[in-house]
């Protein structure tokens, strides 16, 4: 059918085994409605693009709401598409079923927004000495050349907003999943906040 699905980030708790204690993040995976199958004769490559999060109608665009209602599919908030892996038709659901316990999966978030940050948080910077009187503690100390090229070369990394980016974190564990409940326990770090909407696909590196 599909590669991955959409789910939310709910948080986390832990997992007990004969063992060991186990630190897991809760998605909920789906369930996820097929809204369109890209085909390679019409628009020139593979994919199936699903929903996830249904909304009032009125919390839409009417070209959203429009795109949607064509294929029969209830006003959601979120599409994405995923790679096509076997067959599948509009208006199929795409539950956590497709994930087992011992899966490895890739998951695709926003990572959590820190604003504006300096050198020292944003990009590691050693800083100088703490002590009194050096008035050079998490500065980022010279930047630029003397006489060539007399300018701050292109990529210097400097202090400007931090986080708010898509982030992918490959080859995460699925340690335990409950379908009946479209719930999924992954161990490892799940990128975003509370509530973030995450895609969860087969690993690439599985």
């Amino acid at each position: 059918m599909t590669n991955g699905l959409l789910g939310k980030k709910l948080g986390m708790t832990q997992i007990f085994d004969e063992n060991r204690l186990t630190p897991v993040t809760i998605i909920e995976a789906g369930p996820c409605r097929v809204v369109t199958v890209k085909t390679k004769e019409r628009d020139g490559y593979e994919a199936v693009q699903l929903s996830f999060g249904e909304v009032k109608d009125r919390k839409l665009s009417k070209a959203e709401l429009g795109h949607l209602k064509k294929n029969g599919i209830p006003a959601t908030r979120v599409l994405r598409e995923f790679k096509k892996d076997g067959d599948v038709s509009v208006g199929q659901t795409v539950t956590a079923e497709m994930f087992k316990k011992g899966d490895w999966v890739d998951v695709i978030g926003v990572s959590k927004g820190k604003g504006f940050q300096g050198v020292v948080k944003r990009h590691n910077y050693a800083g100088g000495p703490e002590s009194h009187g050096s008035m050079f503690h998490r500065h980022p100390g010279s930047i630029g050349a003397s006489s060539f090229p007399s300018r701050v070369w292109k990529g210097k990394t400097l202090p400007g907003h931090m986080g708010a980016e898509r982030v992918t974190v490959q080859r995460l564990k699925i340690v335990g999943s409950r379908p009946e409940e479209h719930l999924l326990f992954v161990q490892g770090a799940v990128p975003g906040g509370i509530n973030g909407v995450v895609a969860v696909r087969k690993s690439k590196k599985s």
